[in-house]
């Protein structure tokens, strides 16, 4: 599949293909053109040097088009019906006026090389519809990669006039971390009778939440779901929230019957609302770019560091003397830190 035309065959002419200038880029993408968008996106995606420089001067030009929406994560237990939730709620959202995007942050992506975006058959319709723009996560890399790739392509969907970003991760663990540290406003999806191993691993995300769904809040299932909604609210009373002056609170959805969406988006918009009033939203977003950097700082450390050609040479012979119980591990670290610092000396 050609990730340059996902989900936008049917809207947009057929182009011959050609390496865009970067003037192309950057006047396609404040244009909305949604084919130019995605081969935007997919320059920020590659790992090649002379891509990453294009890349980076194309964003620096739109940069003073960005940051004019409102970037919600969503996360959920598996079985919650995100893929779903997105959908309905991104479809509302167009009809109320709004451009979406949705992306991803998959994790799992640098095991099975692939993204579970990448089937087509996700979100269909909301992919079918004009004013929407669902992409699949970059696959392979680590999740720092990712999450740097996941960073740009928002502000090249701002660019293009996408004012609702919509974020999903794919997977549990680190990835919800990593989409709290660029979101505005994070929601964890759930659902009722769910067993103690996922109970276990909603626990982490409950803290660093903004707002909890109990979905498929529908048929027998309506009144167990209204019952949970209480029990959590309960619980979210004695929690500090993650946002200051913000009562996290748990509401009841149905995608199957559209129920909740429209009070979702309300909460939504008193969060942003309060948040701007008071200073936090704008301070959010300055502890984002610092995290950004730092992150980008690592990764550049991290690159640079095993890419060393005396690195790749000692590092094997280090571990197997690990292996082997002649040094201990910190020792191991201690003598191909040296080797590289001296070699960096030369």
């Amino acid at each position: 599949m050609d990730k340059d035309h996902f989900h936008f065959e049917s809207h947009q002419p057929t182009r011959k293909r050609k390496n865009l200038s970067k003037s192309e880029l950057v006047e396609g993408v404040i244009n909305g053109d949604r084919a130019i968008l995605a081969r935007a996106i997919t320059l920020v995606e590659s790992d090649a040097v002379k891509h990453k420089q294009k890349a980076q001067e194309v964003i620096n030009e739109l940069l003073p088009h960005t940051g004019n929406s409102v970037r919600i994560g969503i996360t959920g237990v598996p079985g919650a019906g995100k893929s779903t939730f997105i959908e309905s709620m991104g479809q509302y959202l167009c009809n109320e006026g709004h451009r979406v995007a949705v992306l991803a942050v998959d994790p799992s992506s640098q095991v099975t090389g692939g993204s579970i975006l990448g089937d087509k058959t996700r979100m269909e319709i909301l992919s079918r519809d004009p004013r929407a723009f669902v992409r699949p996560s970059p696959s392979g890399g680590t999740l720092g990669g990712v999450s740097r790739k996941t960073r740009e392509t928002i502000l090249l969907c701002e660019a293009a006039g996408f004012d609702i970003i919509l974020i999903e991760t794919i997977g549990v663990g680190q990835s919800e971390v990593v989409v709290r540290n660029m979101v505005d406003f994070f929601l964890l999806l759930t659902l009722t009778g769910a067993g103690d191993e996922l109970q276990a691993m909603k626990k982490g995300v409950v803290e660093i939440t903004d707002a909890i769904v109990i979905h498929k809040a529908d048929n027998d299932n309506k009144q167990r779901a209204l019952m949970e909604m209480e029990e959590y609210n309960q619980i979210l009373h004695y929690m500090k929230p993650m946002t200051p002056g913000w009562t996290v609170r748990a509401f009841t959805a149905s995608s199957l019957l559209g129920e909740g969406i429209a009070d979702l988006k309300k909460v939504i918009d008193q969060f942003v609302e309060g948040t701007k009033n008071s200073g936090f939203f704008e301070e959010r977003r300055k502890t984002q770019l610092k995290d950004w950097v730092y992150s980008m700082i690592r990764e550049e450390l991290e690159q640079r560091f095993f890419s060393n050609s005396i690195v790749q040479t000692e590092l094997p012979r280090l571990e197997h003397e690990v292996f082997q119980g002649r040094i201990i591990a910190s020792s191991a670290v201690d003598e191909i830190f040296k080797i590289y610092e001296e070699d960096k000396k030369k």
